[in-house]
């Protein structure tokens, strides 16, 4: 049983009360070592609606058997209150790909933090020195993803398929960025994916591959076709729909596709985060709400405009930020340190 608490914000000491949330005291890897607990998902965002589940995000540093013993912690995670405890190091690698459910932890409003020690706060401070461009793709991955799920769930021939194409291609593109980092690397332009006239009797426009490659391990351009095969497998999934229950979900994918835009346009302009979106919260919350969904589930057009907007905003930011085109390593790693050695030394 998920628990599901009606009235938040509840206050903090209250809620962590509860013996569902034990675990919290008597885990080892966390009771003292918690640097930072707080409200994630819909509370964290400003999203959230009276039978919204609670989701709990939080910090934990690694203890000195962790870090120069035997002993490993990268995360726990407690389905049964939704909540994840990530390890301080596993929290910076993912902070350093500029992975947006882990950057929502440093950006929420003050009150949705149940529990910030003075290094939770530090860390909080020193969120720009991990930003980078890297964030361009995080974010529009993580949109396309959500893209992607609309599209899966709505694929009955209702939007026009060129438009599905484009989706597609995006969601390609940002896979492509990955597969830099997980196969043999190859040249810039060595692989490229454009739309065009389609050959295919059945399409208007589809997407074409140019393909230089030499020497190149065919195991990783296995790999790379794979998942770029998944990506089209996934668009093309048709299936039965729940109406009532589909339509929440489908809307709260809709409502984090834009979310993920503003989030993500606010790092690449100001080097900021921001989880909870207070002036954008009256459209988040028409989303999520179904004012943009037609009778027979599918979205009217105002919505794809929106998106249209927003991704051209991102696209803005994106090609003028000032962010570098990775993170500042050496102060991270000094800061890294500085935590750790603290940590060894049984000073915090």
């Amino acid at each position: 049983m998920r628990i599901v608490l009606h009235q938040i914000p509840m206050d903090a000491e209250d809620l962590l009360a509860c013996p569902e949330y034990d675990f919290l005291k008597k885990n080892p890897h966390l009771g003292k070592h918690i640097i930072l607990l707080g409200l994630s998902g819909s509370y964290g965002y400003g999203t959230n609606k009276e039978n919204s589940d609670i989701d709990l995000r939080g910090i934990a540093l690694n203890r000195k058997s962790d870090l120069i013993g035997l002993t490993k912690f990268e995360q726990y995670v407690d389905g049964n209150t939704d909540t994840t405890i990530y390890g301080f190091n596993k929290y910076v690698s993912l902070l350093l790909s500029c992975n947006p459910n882990t950057m929502e932890l440093l950006g929420l409003r003050k009150e949705n933090y149940l529990y910030l020690h003075e290094l939770g706060q530090e860390l909080i401070e020193k969120a720009p020195i991990f930003l980078s461009r890297r964030a361009i793709q995080s974010f529009t991955g993580y949109a396309s993803a959500q893209i992607r799920r609309l599209q899966n769930a709505l694929a009955r021939g209702h939007y026009p398929q060129e438009e599905k194409e484009h989706h597609i291609l995006k969601s390609l593109e940002s896979a492509m960025y990955e597969f830099q980092r997980h196969y043999e690397k190859f040249e810039e332009g060595a692989v490229r994916l454009y739309l065009d006239k389609a050959v295919s009797p059945n399409l208007e426009k589809e997407i074409f591959m140019d393909i230089r490659l030499e020497h190149y391990p065919l195991r990783d351009y296995k790999g790379m076709w794979g998942e770029m095969n998944n990506i089209v497998k996934d668009y093309e999934k048709l299936g039965n729909r729940d109406k009532r229950k589909d339509d929440e979900h489908l809307n709260k994918h809709a409502m984090h596709l834009l979310r993920l835009f503003m989030m993500g346009r606010d790092i690449l302009e100001k080097r900021e985060i921001h989880t909870f979106r207070e002036k954008e919260h009256s459209l988040l919350m028409k989303v999520r709400n179904g004012e943009f969904q037609r009778e027979d589930g599918t979205f009217r057009e105002e919505f794809y405009d929106l998106v249209q907007e927003y991704e051209k905003k991102m696209e803005y930011a994106a090609k003028y930020t000032c962010l570098p085109q990775e993170p500042d390593m050496e102060r991270v790693q000094d800061y890294v340190m500085s935590v750790n050695e603290r940590a060894v030394r049984d000073e915090i």
